[in-house]
């Protein structure tokens, strides 16, 4: 199971430079992860200063 961005992403970007596999990208109004490239690492979890990532 991928790592999903919830409403409560504020677009400051910091998970996106932590993800290993470029798996986060800038979307409408928030940030996304593709599931398909995610490795469930927990590295953009771990950067967001929102806990707007969640499993």
């Amino acid at each position: 199971m991928a790592y999903k961005i919830n409403d409560g992403c504020v677009s400051c970007g910091s998970c996106e430079g932590e993800c290993p596999v470029g798996a986060i990208s800038q979307g409408d109004g928030k940030y996304e992860i593709n599931a398909d490239s995610c490795i469930e690492c927990g590295a953009c979890a771990a950067a967001c200063p929102t806990g707007s990532i969640e499993l």
